[in-house]
């Protein structure tokens, strides 16, 4: 994930039937292995005094994981007397690699699972190591990770995977504030105000080259079918993110018909008055931020982490006196008042095939990665090698740019800190204004009672519904159909597969409470 968009994982294509025959064995050995450990642990303890090696799966981004002869694999290995042993796998290909260990039944110690329905299928046959009856022993992992995240996609009374975390509000809202200033304007706090923000953005040349250039906001159609970019304009109208409960059912976002009728009569105006991005249903994802980098638009969601190195640099090239603020999201007609919020449904989980010795020395070294200590290591590298502190001051050395040593921490398991990619050598202030953002959107959390779970039939059609779903709202927000469409457009939806994944969600809900 690093200093971009954390990456999209592509759903696995494994079927129900190879899983069920390559995962056989595991299904009735893995079981007793993990179901048995909990007697083994007081009898076998792991001194720390054999060398073991230890297998570690990651996904990998841009530039690849270490070589073998990494310093800090030397350190990690020099601190925990193991042998790690890195499979490095790059993220588009992640898929496959993912295939062939199922098919195999050839999985390595620790490993990360990106996708939420084989995480809960494969628990199931019994591939993961049940992590509970060990975390009383590694008090670093439970006081970095907060109990509801832990028991996430998790049964009662089990935790086969710890979660990989996402920042919630990895995407906030952010403003022109120079465009405001120029055009006299005020911060906007309603739905209304916004409106009339965006129009002005649009209509009255902020940008003073006396062309009509300009975007008031943007959003863009994923590749899953799904409008993005506008949540806080999702929410604030009363739709759910995702999922929301209602007398104890979960009811999903696609069935919201007068919500969804709400929000479209809104964007129908903006795309018919030149305040929405005419080219919204062809942007790609980043494009309304990409615009905002442009000079072009004036609303957009933005990574706090980045707004100072790479957002701010990027537009002031094109204009110097930009000034890029953080927007709260507006309220809407009823006072509902939303950001974007993100919960990470990824998981590194432990091979329930291991000894009893093997799972302690693992264990400590997730502990120790989410120690004082260890967690300092995996964000800014090792001391004298990668940085070097000089008086009261850290400076970053060039190793570290060579050395990528925080990559751990990026792509493979961190605290649930927002503030990952502040250094120690990163001034004060930086980093007071990086956190600001992520504090001040605390107050807007959007959360989903169904993050994590993935029913059978949303797995095979899912994205397809959603995806003629999204394609009826863009036809009626730019005015080819009229706003009663969406209507049918959701019984479609609902007959089509969506009564199917309503109730296989709320079955897997059920077993979770």
């Amino acid at each position: 994930m690093g200093g971009t968009t954390m990456k999209k994982r592509l759903a696995l294509t494994v079927t129900a039937s190879l899983i069920a025959m390559s995962l056989a064995a595991c299904g009735t050995e893995g079981k007793n292995a993990g179901g048995d450990t909990s007697g083994k642990q007081t009898a076998v303890v792991d001194d720390g005094t054999e060398k073991m090696d230890i297998t570690m799966l990651v996904s990998t981004a841009a530039g690849g994981g270490w070589p073998d002869d990494h310093p800090m694999i030397k350190r990690l290995n020099e601190k925990l007397n193991i042998n790690l042993k890195f499979q490095w796998v790059p993220g588009d290909s992640f898929d496959e690699k993912m295939n062939v260990l199922a098919a195999s039944n050839n999985f390595p110690d620790v490993f990360q699972v990106w996708n939420a329905s084989l995480y809960a299928k494969w628990q199931e046959k019994g591939v993961f190591l049940d992590l509970k009856p060990l975390l009383g022993q590694y008090p670093n992992i439970t006081k970095s990770i907060p109990q509801a995240d832990l028991q996430l996609m998790n049964p009662k009374d089990h935790i086969y995977g710890l979660p990989i975390y996402a920042p919630a509000f990895r995407s906030n809202l952010s403003v022109r504030n120079d465009w405001l200033q120029k055009l006299g304007l005020s911060m906007p706090t309603t739905v209304d105000e916004f409106y009339n923000v965006a129009k002005a953005f649009a209509s009255n040349d902020p940008d003073g080259n006396k062309k009509n250039d300009t975007i008031g906001f943007s959003m863009s159609v994923s590749a899953n079918g799904n409008i993005v970019g506008i949540d806080y304009l999702k929410g604030a109208f009363g739709l759910a993110n995702n999922w929301k409960e209602e007398g104890g059912k979960l009811v999903p976002q696609q069935t919201q018909a007068k919500e969804w009728k709400d929000l479209v009569t809104f964007l129908r105006k903006a795309y018919s008055e030149g305040v929405l991005d005419k080219d919204f249903a062809v942007n790609k994802e980043r494009d309304p931020w990409n615009k905002l980098e442009a000079n072009t638009n004036g609303i957009a969601e933005v990574n706090p982490n980045e707004v100072y190195t790479v957002t701010m640099p990027t537009l002031q090239k094109l204009d110097p006196k930009a000034d890029i603020v953080q927007l709260n999201p507006p309220k809407g007609p009823t006072g509902l008042q939303f950001a974007n919020t993100i919960v990470s449904t990824s998981k590194v989980v432990v091979n329930s095939k291991v000894d009893a010795k093997k799972q302690q020395r693992i264990m400590k070294l997730l502990d120790y990665i989410l120690s004082d200590e260890g967690y300092t290591l995996i964000k800014n590298g090792i001391e004298g090698v990668h940085y070097k502190k000089e008086g009261d001051k850290f400076v970053k050395l060039d190793a570290f740019d060579k050395d990528r040593p925080q990559i751990l921490s990026t792509w493979f398991l961190r605290r649930f800190d927002p503030g990952i990619q502040i250094r120690l050598w990163d001034d004060k202030s930086y980093e007071q204004k990086v956190l600001s953002w992520f504090n001040t959107t605390e107050k807007y959390r959007w959360t989903d009672p169904a993050a994590g779970l993935v029913s059978e039939t949303s797995s095979k059609s899912g994205a397809d519904l959603n995806k003629k779903l999204t394609a009826a709202i863009v036809k009626a927000i730019v005015g080819q159909e009229p706003i009663e469409s969406i209507d049918k457009a959701i019984e479609q939806w609902k007959s089509g597969g969506g009564d199917k994944i309503v109730q296989e969600t709320n079955e897997l809900y059920a077993k979770l409470k």
